[in-house]
């Protein structure tokens, strides 16, 4: 790894000591620069658990990725600046069914620095958190208009948000994700990657998209739909809106180069199809 043509591709120069500043900041960076998309598997390539290709994906060619490939490289990088970091496995709740996906079914990331410990994730789309999380309370954890927490029971930790809104410790929290401190390693996590590009139960098969955070809100593509949200300020009212945009197969690589800076090798086929509600088994 370059890991001075990593940050300059994350917007910073040489980085100072591996503390909490500097872990807040590669973070943010890392969401503002890297896109979370899936569009390798939708312009005929196929995702592979080989770093020195992730890091030619997304440093070399600019692109983004899903977890497996962005929270990774992501991981890789902070092992280069000099802090302590284990990669964890996450099941994320499925919004359809309210079970849960398999073992492996999102790789997040725990950095532990003068004896306390972070989550991160920059690879997960609208309901993602901008800057590390604490693993050391329960209590809620406000990031601008949203509020997280992370919960403990029976042995695993939860990861909640009151989604755009943020009412306190006794406000309506929404599961994102479960997991444990176990440490694993990113092989570990080659038989959930494939289900992805493959099962019709998974989103990342069944639809082709791009999203990216910006100050101030969040852009994605979906099929044939561009989306912007403007996250809440005195100019809106306090609430959060969004606008769609529809958009023509020949607009597409075009919106794709512009606004999230990514020119593929291949084709893009938009797909937007009805993801098949998965057995409920965690």
């Amino acid at each position: 790894m370059d890991v001075g043509k990593y940050l300059s591709r994350i917007g910073l120069t040489a980085p100072g000591k591996p503390d909490l500043e500097l872990l807040r900041s590669v973070h943010t960076r890392h969401l503002l620069s890297v896109p979370f998309e899936n569009l390798t598997v939708h312009s005929g390539g196929r995702v592979q658990l080989d770093p020195p290709l992730l890091y030619d994906k997304i440093v070399n060619q600019r692109q983004g990725g899903f977890c497996y490939e962005s929270n990774y490289m992501f991981s890789w990088l902070l092992t280069k600046l000099g802090f302590d970091m284990r990669l964890l496995s996450g099941q994320v709740k499925n919004s359809i069914t309210g079970g849960y996906g398999a073992p492996f079914d999102h790789l997040i990331i725990m950095v532990t620095l003068e004896g306390r410990r972070w989550l991160c994730d920059v690879s997960f789309g609208n309901a993602g958190f901008t800057v590390p999380l604490s693993l050391d309370t329960e209590d809620p954890q406000e990031e601008g208009h949203r509020v997280y927490r992370i919960r403990e029971a029976a042995g695993m930790r939860f990861l909640e948000w009151q989604k755009e809104e943020n009412n306190g410790a006794d406000g309506d929290w929404t599961q994102i994700y479960k997991f444990t401190l176990e440490p694993r390693r990113l092989e570990n996590f080659t038989e959930m990657c494939n289900y992805h590009q493959t099962s019709p139960s998974s989103i990342f098969f069944c639809k082709s998209f791009c999203t990216t955070l910006k100050p101030g809100g969040r852009l994605t593509y979906i099929g044939h739909k561009l989306n912007t949200i403007t996250f809440p300020t005195e100019a809106t009212g306090g609430v959060v809106e969004t606008t769609t945009r529809e958009l023509k197969d020949e607009e597409i690589p075009g919106i794709l180069a512009e606004k999230f800076g990514i020119l593929l090798k291949s084709p893009l086929i938009p797909k937007d199809e009805a993801i098949t509600p998965p057995p409920v088994t965690y």
